[in-house]
């Protein structure tokens, strides 16, 4: 069926009308552009500009910024053209292209954009000067490709202008700062500013949840309160700090707020939704993460996204799979690159290497999308873990990527737990350290456990020495646990909490409790040097999470879940312990290690001993 053309707006000259063309309004002109719909529309009415309007006329500079604007919208390349029509265009036209080129998803569109105020400050006639418009659209091309020393002279030009005090450009320069992992800077400007917006509070309050600062970015949501009322950008960041630091009653108040105090299109706001279940998911709360996402007035990918994601760290693999086919059967929602990764992701953590298989080859040949590397490294790892470590070398001998450090320590921790070679756990050890470029304990560690399974004592030994002649140490175990709204933090081998002589006697009543059953420890879990088993036990009972469990015992109310927070993989040891003091204790535990969840309760694990 072929396409009408767009409906003209002017009749062709003829010798009846060409009198009344040619004095078309300025008004009539301004009317048409506030009207037009489309391009081709656009461009009539330019071309009439161009044949009735005196470029000398007193408007006509206003009527072509307005057709600048507009093209800018919709066709940049047409819309330079326009600008460079002009021999001397003022600031609103600069800062219309600059603008347009800044929020470009183009990468060389953001750099054309710094090339255009450089262009405005080296104008020959100098008669359009930087504005507090023109600043901000140049720092959020920098932000954008972390240019860092470009917006740093940004920086120096908005001071020279006289800006240093205004609060767009201040807010601009904390966002670019920020972004470029320079909070430091970002912090002197906000607190040298005289008058602070909510976008100032929500940049910085976001900024801290971004760089991991979670107690930072609350604390500032609490003076943000003292002058503003939060909005629902302020709440998605603190959403994501309640997440980042497993604080499930600050999320819950920060909830209740929401509720209580915003105005409904905050509440049914898609995307301050969408942090809510993300929030309760970390937390370790899936079900009310289920109920919000349920009950959601509108959902987009991410919302879906977030709670396949969900259910996947949960070692929920079923129900993210069921919540996929929903999404893209019923709901008819293309799935993007980040929906594999959680469909993929809770095949991985059940060990589904079939179903895996398949989703692999539905997103690339039915969705057409391409893999990037965290897709090839859930594929290589739900290989590696099922013992298919041949499968997972292929996968990585054919990806069209360079495979990177993540995707080698999942095959050096799968060597270690499937009792592979030597020499292929040495193979992967020497390919993380050439793709980081940097050293880690974890991968030593890793090597060292390689090196016990093979009573290879010496290497053990010598692996220590080179860690230690090399500054490198392990990273220690820490767990944080939440009681009553506080958060304790506890190390390996910690004595600095108000309450470890109590600690420390309930972990060794538990101790007691464990023998009495016929638990036996499993050493690989300290297997650093070859020292005798009563040492490495007690190295074993002294690891983070047992003491935020024994802690979170002793001061917990009956009935409420113990929720720890672990920066390492849970080790094997502790893992069964774990399983055995919620039994004993008739207690539900819930861990979130490095890579997922367990829910522990009667004896048995939620990931069903796989992980």
């Amino acid at each position: 069926m072929s396409t009408s053309p767009p409906p003209m707006l002017f009749s062709t000259p003829t010798t009846n009308n060409t009198h009344q063309s040619q004095h078309l309004s300025h008004t009539h002109l301004i009317h048409l552009l506030n009207q037009h719909n489309s391009m081709p529309q656009l461009k009539q009415i330019h071309a009439q500009t161009l044949r009735t309007v005196d470029t000398n006329h007193p408007q006509a500079l206003f009527l072509y910024a307005r057709i600048l604007l507009y093209s800018s919208l919709a066709d940049l390349n047409y819309a330079t053209r326009v600008f460079h029509h002009f021999s001397h265009p003022n600031s609103f036209m600069w800062n219309t292209l600059i603008r347009a080129y800044a929020r470009s998803t183009n990468t060389n569109h953001k750099h054309k954009a710094m090339e255009l105020f450089k262009a405005m400050l080296t104008g020959k006639d100098n008669t359009a000067v930087p504005d507090n418009h023109t600043f901000p659209f140049v720092l959020k091309a920098c932000a954008y490709t972390f240019s860092i020393c470009e917006g740093k002279q940004v920086h120096a030009h908005a001071l020279k202008h006289g800006f240093e005090l205004d609060t767009h450009v201040c807010n601009s320069l904390i966002h670019f700062y920020a972004t470029c992992g320079r909070l430091d800077s970002a912090e002197k400007i906000f607190y040298k500013m005289n008058e602070r917006s909510e976008v100032s509070w929500n940049i910085m309050i976001d900024s801290y949840a971004k760089g991991a600062k979670f107690d930072t970015a609350l604390k500032m949501f609490g003076e943000m309160q003292k002058e503003h009322d939060p909005d629902g950008y302020t709440m998605q960041s603190v959403f994501s700090a309640c997440a980042g630091l497993g604080s499930l009653s600050l999320g819950l108040w920060a909830h209740a707020y929401i509720l209580k105090k915003c105005d409904k299109n905050i509440v049914d706001d898609v995307l301050v939704n969408t942090g809510l279940v993300d929030m309760y998911c970390k937390c370790g709360e899936l079900e009310i993460a289920k109920q919000v996402f349920e009950s959601m007035p509108a959902r987009d990918v991410n919302s879906w996204n977030s709670i396949i994601m969900g259910f996947a760290m949960h070692g929920k693999a079923e129900a993210a799979l069921d919540y996929y086919v929903r999404m893209v059967k019923l709901e008819k929602i293309v799935p993007n690159s980040i929906t594999f990764v959680g469909v993929l992701s809770a095949c991985n953590h059940r060990g589904m290497v079939d179903e895996g298989i398949v989703h692999f080859d539905m997103m690339t040949e039915e969705y057409n999308v391409e893999p990037r590397l965290e897709h090839y490294g859930c594929l290589v790892d739900l290989f590696a873990r099922a013992g298919r470590i041949d499968e997972a070398l292929n996968v990585v001998s054919e990806m069209p990527i360079k495979p990177d450090g993540v995707i080698w320590r999942s095959l050096l921790d799968a060597c270690c737990k499937q009792h592979a070679s030597v020499e292929l756990s040495e193979e992967m050890v020497k390919q993380i350290f050439e793709s980081t470029g940097s050293v880690c304990s974890g991968v030593y560690v890793l090597l060292s456990k390689v090196y016990a399974s093979a009573c290879r004592w010496n290497d053990v030994g010598l692996l220590r020495k080179l860690m230690s002649d090399k500054g490198v140490t392990k990273e220690p175990g820490c767990s944080l646990i939440e009681i009553d709204g506080t958060v304790h933090e506890f190390f390996a081998g910690d004595t600095t909490h108000p309450q470890s002589e109590n600690i420390y006697k309930f972990v060794s009543e538990i101790d007691e409790k464990l023998q009495s059953i016929g638990y036996l420890p499993d050493y690989s879990g300290a297997t650093m040097v070859d020292e005798a088993n009563d040492g490495k036990q007690n190295t074993l009972r002294l690891h983070s999470e047992r003491l935020a469990i024994a802690f979170g015992i002793l001061n917990s109310r009956p009935g409420i879940p113990i929720r720890v927070f672990k920066n390492l993989r849970v080790c094997n040891d502790c893992h069964r312990v774990t399983k055995l003091i919620s039994r004993i204790y008739n207690v539900e535990i819930i861990v979130r290690d490095r890579a997922r969840f367990h829910h522990f309760k009667d004896g048995t694990c939620s990931c069903m001993d796989y992980w």
